[in-house]
């Protein structure tokens, strides 16, 4: 089971609750925690704040980076950098991303229908990790939209290129993150793809969902994204229902404002308390959904500025409310589905390998 990079999400700070959480709750540490997608390009330049997104805890192993790229020249120089730096134990690349500044430039879920683009970019990395036990592993969607399907041509490049497993969000591009992931089409890349392991993405926001998607479509692991949004301890429950254990029960109000707490203490400690703080914030409302508290209390904790504050507050909320029926189910963005943005003549050559101008932009993964 992965976590899927959200940026302003799966920083140090919440993959370490999120193992923390796992360990506690059932004795392992079963999840592969990846943290925010980084661009190759900025990683090799050093960006300062790329450099910081890619801080691992000393107890994290193994260390997971995600690449979003789309130059087979920057994808070598930073998959080196991470072999010759010891940055990361694995390598997964992101061809998911459907936001339109990132294709309207042939970025993210864009790259796929650009065949020889799309190979040469993942040949790069696998070369670059040639006589390591680095793993490559490659992430992408069902296609642009439902009159261009890639996920099966993307599946068969990436394992003919040395790819480790390949993961499907199962959306197009033009879905976004809309109405339901296409679980079939996950069963048909598995049946596609045999020499390497296939994942599947999409719609999976409770343990017996996971457990659902691998029996419809005998994926071989399953990949959590906006699921886990202010429920770090759902890879807990992940790990006792796939290894066909009843999941450890939901907590109560109490327990949640001592994970938010320690959610805020790790901020602290990676961004400094004032950013923090900051950061919190967002991940305040997705804790607390369905459970009751007044509206001026929720004001106060979106504007939560120490951590004093966020104890004192925390601590005026029932801790014996039980965990609301409404906590469960979908969360995180939505939004609607739309044409995608593409280069003027994007569609004409899926056998063009010229990489696209100003596309390395960073954004979430798709």
């Amino acid at each position: 089971m992965v976590l899927a990079p959200m940026a302003g999400v799966t920083n140090v700070a919440f993959r370490t609750l999120c193992r923390e959480l796992e360990l506690e709750r059932t004795g392992t540490v079963s999840g592969l925690y990846v943290c925010e997608m980084v661009t190759a390009r900025a990683l090799y330049e050093r960006h300062p704040v790329t450099m910081h997104m890619t801080t691992f805890d000393p107890s994290e192993t193994p260390r997971s980076m995600q690449l979003y790229t789309v130059d087979p020249e920057y994808t070598y120089k930073a998959a080196k950098m991470i072999v010759d730096e010891d940055l990361a134990d694995h390598i997964d690349m992101n061809f998911g991303c459907p936001v339109p500044k990132v294709t309207k430039r042939g970025g993210g879920s864009a790259i796929p229908y650009k065949r020889r683009l799309f190979r040469n970019i993942v040949a790069a990395a696998v070369r670059a990790t040639e006589g390591t036990d680095i793993p490559v592993t490659v992430k992408f969607r069902i296609g642009l939209d439902d009159d261009h399907h890639t996920h099966l041509d993307a599946g068969r490049i990436a394992a003919e290129e040395g790819a480790a497993a390949v993961a499907l969000h199962a959306r197009t591009a033009a879905q976004r993150y809309s109405g339901s992931a296409h679980w079939d089409q996950i069963a048909r890349l598995k049946e596609h793809v045999t020499s390497v392991p296939v994942l599947g993405n999409g719609d999976i926001f409770e343990a017996e969902d996971a457990v659902e998607m691998m029996a419809q479509t005998g994926c071989d692991g399953v990949v959590i994204g906006r699921g886990c949004l202010g429920r770090p301890w759902l890879f807990a429950e992940l790990s006792a229902r796939l290894r066909g254990l009843p999941a450890p029960p939901a907590p109560d109000l109490g327990e949640v404002t001592q994970i938010m707490y320690r959610h805020g203490e790790l901020l602290s400690a990676h961004h400094g308390e004032t950013k923090g703080m900051r950061e919190i914030r967002k991940h305040i409302a997705w804790y607390l959904r369905g459970f009751p508290a007044g509206s001026d209390l929720r004001s106060a904790l979106s504007l939560v500025e120490t951590l004093a504050d966020l104890r004192r507050l925390i601590d005026t909320l029932d801790p014996t409310a039980p965990f609301p029926e409404d906590g469960h189910g979908p969360r995180g963005r939505q939004g609607s589905p739309a044409a995608v943005h593409l280069p003027e003549g994007w569609l004409d050559d899926p056998e063009e390998d010229i990489v696209p101008v100003g596309a390395e932009i960073m954004h979430s993964g798709g």
